[in-house]
């Protein structure tokens, strides 16, 4: 009967085991459930404040879970008590690190609304935590500084482009390829005006050596998401080659907007929309590929010249 009891316990533990450590079963408990601390508690030994759980205890927690039952009691005084104390400091740990992230995106929007006065600065940061009523301290939450506003200005304003194609797919769907792509880009340049007297000061962050990966990234992922929502969904070479020459037209666009001083960015818009007429002309040929890129090369050296001329 002893043996009998062993084998059963012994095979228990074999399964009961991979139930643990399988990612699936853990983020569906998420992470604080009664089997998994019990588990993690008898295979780590660095944990002082439980006590160690024989396989007894363990099988005990495992036929629990198993049969639905919550909160198995051990006979081990005390140990009910202490899993009790550690699931809820896991509890309260799990929501202060949620709240961390929250904390850190209220101060960036908020830092949002002073980068016209004073720029992609710590400045900005330490006005934006005044704001929203917390301490100075958390600009320790900011380890890259002005480079942590500017990405979080790129990945919002991406997320703003995105739901506005969701809400105006119709309207999208109705239009023509070159007046998609046309109305895309001028909607994401769009929500640079209220900073463009600072972009140039944020295109100098993103190019700064450590902040070029994040920064390249972020463009890529731009470029992909207009060329989805204006319906190209190629797998070949030309997926590359689109994106290349979009990005090309994009950052020429963004340039010229720096030195526009027309209503409402009225020269800028005239550009993009040649700029893209050019792009969807051109055939896959070296001589017609090259071609465009003068045309761009062009537009990009006007814009650079009155961009230091200021």
């Amino acid at each position: 009967m002893a043996s009998l009891v062993a084998r059963t316990a012994r095979g228990l533990l074999r399964r009961a085991v991979p139930r643990c450590l399988d990612p699936a079963i853990v983020s569906r408990r998420q992470l604080y459930s009664a089997d998994w601390d019990l588990c993690s508690s008898y295979l780590v030994s660095d944990r002082p404040h439980v006590r160690f759980v024989t396989p007894y205890h363990f099988v005990r927690s495992y036929c629990a879970s198993e049969r639905g039952e919550s909160n198995p009691q051990s006979s081990s005084p005390g140990l009910h008590e202490e899993n009790a104390e550690s699931n809820s400091n896991s509890k309260k740990k799990t929501e202060d690190e949620r709240e961390a992230p929250d904390e850190q995106r209220q101060v960036l929007e908020a830092a949002l609304l002073h980068v016209p006065k004073l720029g992609w600065s710590e400045a900005a940061l330490a006005a934006g935590a005044k704001d929203v009523g917390l301490s100075p301290a958390i600009m320790g939450a900011f380890p890259r500084k002005e480079a942590a506003l500017v990405e979080f200005f790129m990945d919002d304003s991406l997320q703003t482009l995105i739901d506005y194609a969701e809400s105006h797919e119709q309207e999208l769907s109705q239009m023509l390829l070159q007046e998609r792509l046309t109305k895309l880009i001028e909607c994401r340049l769009q929500m640079q005006a209220p900073v463009i007297s600072r972009w140039a000061q944020a295109l100098s962050i993103q190019a700064n050596p450590a902040n070029l990966p994040t920064s390249f990234k972020q463009r890529a992922v731009l470029m992909d998401e207009i060329w989805h929502v204006a319906g190209d969904h190629s797998s070949d070479i030309d997926w590359y080659a689109k994106r290349g020459i979009l990005a090309a037209v994009y950052a020429a666009t963004e340039l010229y907007m720096l030195t526009d001083h027309s209503p409402g960015f009225r020269d800028t818009w005239s550009f993009l929309q040649r700029r893209v007429k050019d792009a969807l002309d051109c055939g896959k040929t070296a001589r017609e590929a090259s071609q465009l890129a003068q045309t761009i090369g062009a537009g990009l050296g006007h814009s650079l010249q009155g961009l230091f001329r200021r």
